[in-house]
């Protein structure tokens, strides 16, 4: 583990940090928008549509940022970028909570803060269409195809502990001091990880001296994608578990309306998926997973969704807290699984836009998953409308078995 964080002066580690830090200052925004926004309306709808406003404008940017990441010259400059985007953002909720512009702009008194709230999401979903696949580029680049199962448990691991620290983190900063401070911190992480990958030193292959059209070369990427039956289903399957299956939107109206709590609660319960899926990880970076890979990720998925609908069924805190540590166990493992075949199955010259496409199927459903949430809720009931997706989700699983039969009976080392 020590020589794959060592591998090329240290560049891995310092793509590490630059995407933990990513990812806390992200879901500490996560956290404070949604008590935000829900502080101002208590209407769950409201924090569905929190989702829907990221999606729409990642969805539009999400295939031409993987172009762009495939055909420029630096695959770190997106990535900075991205970063940069993402501390603008923060610093204009900083100054949005704090009052700021209230009493300099007459404009804005004229608005309602929602909107604005709402506009920062948006300018988030674009940010976000450039992450991934500038991410999943330097990963290949960085690190020997034999080593990418193993840094997929580390990354992994990265990734959940920034989702366990950053929900905890901001419930703590808004419960003790307020939700400026938890903007201002995410301000400060997003500058840390510019900062990483500008010191990322490494020499990226040239892209394609003549390349192809925009609209051609995304057509390419959708046709590979589409064509493959590993890769398309394992999308698939992951979208729709994440879409039916998620409620962590709900959690605002789960705090205050179910156990009647605080911001800090609301913290516990974020991080609780994250914490089982840390461990996961923990353990997977050192004893990978190297066999029935397409049983593994097929059963852990229907794992995640009958943990789903305990925690909807669960009136106790703790109770909850934990059927969501079980579902990030699962998801943890499913997560891992899924990101060695993206990157064993995907040639090198595609990286970009496959991992676009897999972020319209994977990084949007989150934000959909929401917003299906927010409905769910609406005409159903809080408690009934979580049930729901999770049978959903234990459905798609075994829709996805059926239909999908080269994923049910795959082996990693199929695609070596």
């Amino acid at each position: 583990m020590n020589a794959l964080l060592k591998n090329k002066n240290y560049a891995f580690l310092k793509l590490l940090a630059y995407r933990i830090q990513l990812v806390l200052a992200y879901q500490m925004v996560a956290v404070a928008v949604g008590w935000h926004i829900y502080e101002i309306t208590r209407d769950p709808l409201a924090l569905g549509l929190i989702g829907l406003a990221e999606v729409i404008p990642y969805f539009s940017c999400a295939l031409f940022a993987g172009y762009a990441v495939d055909h420029h010259r630096s695959r770190r400059f997106f990535a900075m970028l991205a970063a940069l985007m993402l501390f603008i953002n923060s610093l204009g909720l900083t100054l949005l909570s704090s009052g700021y512009f209230e009493t300099r702009w007459e404009t804005y008194r004229q608005i309602d803060i929602t909107f604005w709230i709402y506009a920062s999401i948006a300018f988030i979903g674009v940010a976000r269409a450039f992450i991934s696949p500038s991410y999943n580029t330097l990963f290949a680049i960085i690190l020997p195809r034999n080593k990418y199962a193993q840094a997929s448990g580390m990354g992994s691991a990265i990734f959940q502990i920034g989702l366990v620290l950053g929900p905890a983190i901001g419930g703590l900063l808004i419960g003790f001091a307020n939700k400026t401070v938890a903007y201002g911190f995410a301000c400060t992480l997003c500058f840390g990880a510019f900062f990483a990958m500008y010191l990322l030193n490494i020499k990226e292959p040239k892209a394609a001296q003549k390349p192809k059209s925009v609209l051609k070369s995304i057509g390419e990427g959708l046709r590979f994608v589409t064509r493959n039956q590993i890769i398309l289903s394992a999308m698939s399957l992951d979208m729709f578990a994440v879409l039916f299956g998620g409620a962590v939107a709900m959690l605002p109206a789960f705090i205050k309306d179910i156990y009647h709590l605080g911001p800090e609660s609301l913290g516990i319960l974020r991080a609780a998926p994250a914490v089982g899926a840390i461990l996961t990880g923990i353990w997977l970076a050192k004893n990978p997973i190297n066999f029935h890979a397409g049983r593994w990720l097929l059963g852990t998925v229907a794992g995640f969704g009958v943990c789903m609908i305990g925690f909807g069924l669960s009136s106790y805190f703790w109770m909850s807290a934990l059927m969501l540590f079980l579902s990030g166990v699962f998801d943890g493992i499913s997560v891992v699984m899924r990101q060695t075949i993206m990157q064993l199955a995907t040639p090198d010259a595609m990286r970009g836009r496959v991992s676009a496409i897999n972020g319209i199927f994977i990084g949007s459903s989150n934000e959909l998953g929401a917003f299906e949430s927010g409905v769910a809720a609406k005409l159903l009931g809080l408690i009934p409308s979580v049930v729901f997706g999770g049978v959903m989700t234990i459905g798609v699983v075994g829709i996805t078995a059926k239909l999908a039969p080269k994923l049910r009976k795959l082996e990693l080392h199929q695609l070596h």
